[in-house]
């Protein structure tokens, strides 16, 4: 595993790093580049300090796209095997 996901920085997250990919789900992380974060549509958790940093886990599973930061659109398109297809795009 291992692999990175660059996304642009008004998405208020470093590179997310694909952690696991199994039973229907692909695990993330991903640092934080501000003072807040939010997320809609998949579980996640981290923390994060006052002067921004700190970092989120995100376990999303096949289905509608979760909304990360009220900017970004994550959805996982498919899990097959060892190997997913994710669709990352700004929120509408």
């Amino acid at each position: 595993m291992g692999d990175v996901v660059n996304v642009p920085a008004a998405y208020g997250l470093e590179p997310i790093k694909v952690t696991a990919i199994g039973g229907g789900k692909v695990d993330m992380v991903a640092g934080l580049t501000g003072s807040g974060y939010s997320v809609s549509g998949c579980s996640g958790g981290g923390s994060v300090s006052s002067a921004g940093g700190g970092g989120v886990r995100l376990s999303c599973e096949e289905g509608p796209a979760a909304t990360i930061n009220d900017a970004m659109s994550l959805k996982v398109v498919d899990v097959l095997d060892a190997a997913a297809v994710l669709r990352i795009e700004p929120t509408r």
